[in-house]
């Protein structure tokens, strides 16, 4: 098998370049990652402002957000469609006009229901057209034998943008006012996501390339090496036909138990980190170090998975957040250093890798044409479970005073999240590089 080492020169287009064309495209999705996802996670910047301006209900203010979360669970299974049909390309640009527009917008409120339109709707919605359900679903395309180094290091943006851009927004708001910096990020992210963007295509055969590099003129590329199921991976996979299988359900289970305990732990950590003696200082610093520890071990985990498996490190990951819960729980009785420090490094470093692995399960399961439209129905799960999970999470927290109950079943979550991805087993249907090369010996 012939494959062009990454010093070698690849035609794109009117674009030469020394190095394999899909790692542009990764480059291209860490910016989008870092401003796009920070652009929505600055609601919880802007919310103080906005509540402190018009003095509305505060569920009725966060209700915006939340609001988002239910519009991106209707949209989400028509970016798969749409991405399957006209590419990443139109996708991914109807996210930034959509943002752009509802944070642009948003300097115009005055009345809850605008707010849900332009910060919910608008901003909630449109990021998952350029998120991690979009950029799962055609990076896939372009890298097999490293298809979890590709994707974490993409969505290691996040963390890059929450130590750059929040910061920056963050001390905006008090000076040029929370409508101001709505306006200066949305031009922000048109301005620099919008041309970018536009080198985006669809797969590497477009340009004469196969996944990983390897050229389509050379020799021929056996894509079947690394197939163990091969019944299995022959079927023409639509929609239809994945929701009649098992595989299917114990994914949209494992995503939905494992996006509820993420989001449970982050939406309600700063507060009861707080609520049981800690400075909110340090609080609000704690979840900004998150964010920051999640970088190198997205990439390690992501690369890791490469050669040991995607069930593995969703494990991992998953393990992550039961060692986070649990040292919360263990820090009303103790409120140390050492288990803040444990449960920031649980959560960011290895809870954080569920990422990395999340668009490569299904593919390696339902790989093909139709792929977007399956893997947007499953991310309809993790949405509802990461809308789920901190809402049930402040339910049990006002009917028991305690967050040890919530986050407990957190840890239930994650548990089952385990459990379910190993039966889903995409390492059954289709090895990764790691293990390809056993297969091929044996």
């Amino acid at each position: 098998m012939a494959q062009l080492r990454p010093s070698f020169s690849i035609l794109t287009g009117n674009i030469r370049l020394p190095f394999f064309f899909g790692w542009l495209l990764v480059a291209v999705a860490f910016v989008t990652m870092a401003v796009g996802v920070n652009a929505r996670t600055a609601f919880s910047l802007l919310f103080p402002a906005i509540l402190s301006e018009f003095h509305w209900d505060r569920g009725v203010t966060a209700g915006a957000f939340s609001f988002g979360f239910l519009v991106s669970a209707v949209v989400t299974p028509f970016v798969g469609r749409l991405m399957d049909v006209r590419g990443p390309r139109i996708v991914v640009e109807i996210g930034v006009l959509a943002m752009a527009a509802g944070l642009i917008l948003a300097s115009l409120v005055s009345r809850p229901w605008q707010l849900y339109l332009t910060l919910g709707a608008l901003v909630g919605g449109g990021v998952n057209c350029l998120a991690y359900a979009a950029q799962s679903i055609y990076l896939t395309n372009w890298f097999v034998r490293r298809r979890g180094l590709a994707l974490s290091v993409a969505f290691s943006g996040v963390g890059i943008g929450s130590i750059t851009i929040l910061p920056w927004l963050g001390s905006l708001i008090p000076t040029a006012g929370w409508r101001s910096a709505c306006v200066e990020l949305g031009i922000l992210l048109a301005v620099l996501l919008g041309p970018l963007n536009l080198l985006l295509k669809r797969r590497p055969e477009d340009i004469g390339l196969r996944p990983d590099g390897l050229m389509s003129g050379a020799a021929s590329v056996d894509h079947a090496a690394n197939v163990v199921d091969h019944a299995w991976a022959a079927v023409d996979w639509t929609l239809p036909r994945a929701l009649r299988t098992r595989r299917f359900w114990w994914l949209a289970v494992g995503y939905f138990c494992g996006l509820f305990s993420w989001y449970a732990v982050q939406v309600h950590q700063t507060k009861y980190l707080i609520e049981i003696g800690f400075d909110p200082g340090e609080a609000a610093w704690a979840l900004g170090l998150v964010s920051l520890v999640a970088v190198p071990g997205q990439i390690a985990l992501g690369h890791l998975s490469d050669r040991i498996g995607r069930e593995w490190v969703w494990m991992i990951g998953n393990l992550g957040f039961v060692i986070c819960d649990l040292s919360l729980i263990a820090l009303r009785s103790a409120p140390t250093q050492v288990l803040l420090y444990a449960m920031i490094i649980a959560q960011g470093t290895l809870g954080y890798s569920l990422t990395s692995v999340m668009g490569p399960i299904p593919a390696e399961i339902f790989e093909g044409r139709h792929y977007g439209s399956i893997f947007g129905t499953v991310m309809v799960a993790a949405i509802l479970g990461g809308a789920a999970g901190p809402w049930l999470t402040g339910v049990i927290y006002y009917a028991t005073g305690t967050y040890s109950i919530a986050f407990s079943i957190a840890v239930g979550c994650n548990l089952m999240s385990i459990l379910t991805i190993w039966l889903a087993s995409p390492g059954k249907v289709r090895a990764v590089a790691g293990r390809a090369g056993r297969l091929a010996a044996g």
